[in-house]
């Protein structure tokens, strides 16, 4: 959602918040698992919206995106040139070949679950489509490899850029990744670029949403009239991939995992 700048210090999780997160995350994860199935020609972003919000209420959990900042849907689904805050709705069928990218986020037992994912839809992708959904999915993990203990914020925000730009595409510099916890945006900002070895030190009891939003050209960002969905200026193709993850003594904790 919406870059938002927190007032407050880093917030650290004890162990059973972490575990109120998974739970959370899980719900997440499986319904993003839910909805890859139903990402067909001839669906569309409303459909997939509507299933979302059944499937969030059957597990006893309510959307997080909805009505925040007015937002008016349960997900976040945007095609092709949209990069992230595409509004669904009835209007147009998703079609063989587009880029989809779905971001979700839940509220369950007063904590907050949020992930994203882009896929092809059919089998008549671009080469280009799919060269930039591996290079967008590899980055996040990039930058998971560095969310560790005593590790610091620019080294995630530095291996995203760097795997990026190395592969010839953009990386948005208007929307970036966040803490999460019982708000859905905390401290700290999680930038996709910038230099290692800056910013504040990983600490155990961290949780943090990273989420690469990838461009196949210029990395410079409009917003349309409806106030929310972000497309590329050049009009090139985007996509974004999101896990929460927890900062622990070893490996990062990737509690939305499951859907990728």
């Amino acid at each position: 959602m919406k870059k938002i700048k927190g007032r407050r210090g880093i917030i650290l999780k004890a162990p059973w918040e972490i575990e109120k997160l998974r739970a959370a995350n899980q719900i997440v994860a499986e319904i993003l698992s839910e909805l890859k199935q139903h990402l067909h020609p001839g669906v569309t972003s409303g459909d997939l919206d509507r299933i979302a919000e059944e499937r969030i209420a059957a597990r006893g959990a309510v959307p997080a995106f909805k009505g925040y900042h007015g937002y008016p849907c349960t997900t976040c689904i945007s095609v092709n040139n949209e990069i992230v805050h595409g509004i669904p709705s009835d209007n147009g069928f998703i079609e063989e070949g587009d880029l989809v990218s779905i971001d979700l986020g839940v509220v369950f037992d007063g904590y907050f679950g949020d992930a994203a994912f882009s896929a092809i839809v059919g089998d008549k992708g671009s080469d280009l489509a799919k060269r930039l959904l591996s290079v967008t999915k590899e980055a996040l993990y990039k930058g998971i490899a560095k969310a560790k203990r005593k590790n610091r914020l620019g080294d995630i925000s530095s291996a995203v850029q760097r795997y990026v730009e190395s592969h010839g595409f953009g990386i948005v510099r208007k929307f970036v990744g966040h803490g999460i916890g019982k708000a859905l945006h905390e401290p700290p900002e999680v930038p996709n670029f910038g230099k290692a070895h800056t910013g504040p030190v990983l600490k155990s009891g961290m949780v943090l949403a990273i989420e690469p939003m990838v461009t196949a050209g210029h990395y410079d960002v409009k917003v349309m009239d409806d106030g929310w969905t972000a497309v590329t200026a050049d009009g090139s193709l985007a996509a974004h991939f999101e896990h929460t993850i927890a900062i622990t003594d070893k490996k990062a904790d990737i509690l939305s995992d499951g859907f990728m």
